[in-house]
């Protein structure tokens, strides 16, 4: 094995081993990672700037000295001196590899910017915000009569508007005679009522009618991905709708090995919250801007998140949820205020709210689903499926709803895999494959034709096809078992077992390439065995959590499936289903949420009863815990095979047909014989 040190880009995943005194700019470009540069590495332009991260790293096995990187040289220094570095950053031209190391390529730095695929749903939300403006005139003051400016404030809210117990900080107060004064004792006020007592807080103060209108923030906080939209608070117009990558992902993938890069690294958790609040205002800062407001006007924010997000966020230990009995410190809703959690990018007086967590590994986030959706208002059976890193389920009706977590993993985010890459212009957002020919056309992100299309070419050739993002890749193993590529087990065959060389061999295995753009110094993109050996692991865990929630339930069978997140909007129902991600339904009863969590998260911001409301709702919802349920490995194992080693797909049968060809010449595999169980029921 080499002893050249062991480099770790993430948020890609890719690796490779360098000599001492390779520049991370180099290493990058030879590994193929997004790092941009434009003045050649002469340490000018700043476009390479990277994260090094320092410490032990379990989920990619790497210990990371101090001494990984070479020293802050001169030309690092002059920069900073001139135009400024954040803390924690390097040069990529500059930093050389003197040890093993994990390198965060931030999104500022990355030629292909994150497309992030949490747009806002189009949803009739009535509006009833806890955060309003009120007009108000007050009394000017009289020596005769000696109270304060405050105290005849909350004189004007009582007797023109009927509002109680009013509260105002330090620092409206301080801002509060000069703004008087200006409007000629008429002011505007922004009024926050918390729906859990009588109290009323002065958030901002204008001088005379304030007509510049008033916002929130809804955000969920994913493990992947930040996804903010920005509301107007009177209408419940989306007036933006932004994200970024979680800077978290860093130090961990998934949140077992942030949890556990916790454990291992004393002050890894406030590193990790640092991180991410400075993201949330840097999002902020940047949603405001996109949409022209002042981000002084944002008074108000709702956060959604799973449960190692939410204790990150608020900057608690998560090392608790990374071993049974998975408590949290609360899974109360929380109300708070801005600088608590350093959000300095709004208002300093602005609200915080953050729904309530379901359970140790089901989280706000999967609250924010449950009020979107509704399922305990169902007359069917549905299955709501959030896919992420981490997938929320629940399952209910009028009757019941049941909920649990189940560890996905980031390969359904195009993360593990070979030529896997984060939504972006460039990278392949779909795939079909011939049956006959066995030859693919793809759709890419910022292009809306085929590959087969005429324009095809020319409208891509600025951005290139550079890999394939979560919803490509499901695609492509769903059309490698249509095509006969791929048997049910998940082994690609030969060429000479499929007839067509873009199957050729790659060490034991075989892999399909997609496109080979080499020759022009472009990427070859393939799917390899490791690829859906990551997208079967991924898969089964899902349905696995799918089926303890049906056995919970004593049911084999649901009657409707919804795909939430930015899954559910991106892949089709009919792929999910040959993929055996989610039971077998017919197709016309599979629907997208879209981002049913932001959704939620809009409907918290907006209306103040719907807090009260998830409140009462998580407390009757019943938690089921993957992570200790027996049956829940036995699942697993038989959801391996594609679509299931067991379990009958009959109307995915009716639809598609699938193909029944075995690649392994050691003899039957389980999903091989499952797939004979299937045909004889069809018989």
């Amino acid at each position: 094995m080499s002893s050249d040190p062991l480099v770790v880009f993430t948020p890609s995943g890719k690796r490779g081993r360098f000599p001492k005194g390779t520049p991370v700019l180099t290493a990058a470009r030879q590994l193929g990672v997004d790092l941009d540069s434009v003045c050649g590495g002469r340490g000018i332009c700043s476009k390479c700037q990277i994260t090094p991260s320092y410490g032990e790293f379990s989920k990619h096995g790497v210990t990371v000295a101090d001494d990984a990187l070479s020293e802050w040289n001169s030309v690092e220094e002059r920069y900073d001196q001139k135009r400024g570095l954040k803390p924690g950053r390097r040069l990529g031209c500059q930093a050389q590899v003197m040890g093993d190391v994990v390198i965060d390529v931030p999104a500022e730095s990355q030629v292909h910017k994150q497309v992030v695929r949490k747009a806002a749903s189009a949803r009739v939300i009535q509006m009833d915000p806890a955060t309003r403006l009120y007009f108000v005139e007050v009394d000017e003051p009289d020596m005769h009569e000696p109270t304060g400016d405050l105290e005849r404030l909350e004189r004007a809210l009582r007797e023109q508007w009927q509002i109680e117990a009013v509260r105002a900080d330090l620092t409206l107060l301080s801002k509060l005679q000069p703004v008087l004064r200006k409007g000629k004792f008429q002011v505007t006020v922004a009024l926050h009522k918390s729906h859990k007592d009588n109290v009323a807080r002065i958030l901002e103060v204008w001088p005379g009618l304030h007509e510049g209108g008033l916002y929130g923030l809804a955000i969920d906080l994913g493990s992947t991905t930040i996804a903010a939209h920005l509301t107007d608070l009177e209408t419940g117009e989306v007036m933006a709708s932004s994200g970024i990558m979680n800077p978290q992902i860093r130090f961990g993938e998934d949140l077992m090995s942030r949890v556990s890069y916790a454990m291992m690294n004393p002050g890894g958790d406030r590193e990790m919250t640092t991180a991410v609040r400075e993201a949330i205002n840097t999002l902020a800062e940047e949603i405001a801007k996109e949409a022209g407001i002042d981000a002084n006007l944002i008074v108000e924010t709702v956060f959604v998140c799973n449960p190692v997000m939410h204790h990150l966020l608020l900057g608690i230990d998560p090392v608790e949820l990374g071993q049974a009995p998975f408590a949290l410190a609360t899974s109360e809703s929380l109300s708070l205020n801005a600088p608590e959690l350093d959000l300095t990018a709004i208002n300093d007086r602005a609200r915080i709210y953050v729904l309530p967590c379901i359970a140790g590994h089901v989280g706000a986030d999967a609250a924010a689903v449950a009020l979107s959706e509704e399922p305990g208002k169902s007359e069917d059976l549905a299955l709501i499926v959030d896919v992420g890193t981490n997938a929320e389920i629940l399952l209910g009706d009028k009757s019941r709803v049941l909920a649990c977590s189940s560890p996905t993993g980031p390969a359904f985010e195009g993360a593990q895999i070979s030529s896997g890459q984060r939504a972006a212009p460039g990278a392949i957002e779909a795939i079909r494959i011939d049956p006959v020919t066995k030859e693919p056309r793809f759709r890419v992100i910022g292009c809306d034709k085929w590959s087969d299309e005429e324009g095809f070419w020319e409208e891509t050739s600025v951005t290139g096809i550079t890999g394939i993002c979560g919803s490509g890749i499901i695609e492509a193993v769903a059309e490698l078992r249509m095509a006969g590529l791929m048997d049910a087990s998940g082994l690609i065959g030969s060429a000479e077992q499929t007839g067509t060389p873009r199957c050729f061999p790659e060490g034991r295995t075989n892999a399909y390439l997609v496109h080979d753009a080499s020759a022009e110094g472009g990427p070859k993109i393939t799917v390899t065995q490791g690829d859906i050996r990551a997208i079967q692991l991924a898969k089964s865990a899902l349905y696995a959590g799918a089926r303890l929630l049906m056995d919970e339930r004593g049911v084999d069978k649901v009657d409707r499936v919804v795909l939430a997140g930015a899954f559910g909007a991106h892949i089709s129902a009919l792929h999910a289903m040959v993929l055996g991600m989610i039971p077998d339904v017919p197709l016309e009863k599979v629907t997208s949420a879209g981002n049913a969590a932001g959704t939620g998260a809009r409907i918290a911001l907006c209306n103040i009863g719907a807090r009260a409301e998830i409140e009462k709702v998580v407390r009757q919802i019943t938690k089921v815990e993957t992570a200790i349920e027996p049956k829940f490995q036995d699942h697993f194992v038989a959801a391996n095979a594609i679509p299931h080693k067991t379990d009958p797909f009959p109307e995915l049968a009716r639809i598609a047909p699938l193909p029944n060809p075995s690649f392994n010449t050691g003899g039957d595999t389980g999903g091989e014989d499952g797939g004979r169980r299937r045909r004889r029921r069809r018989a």
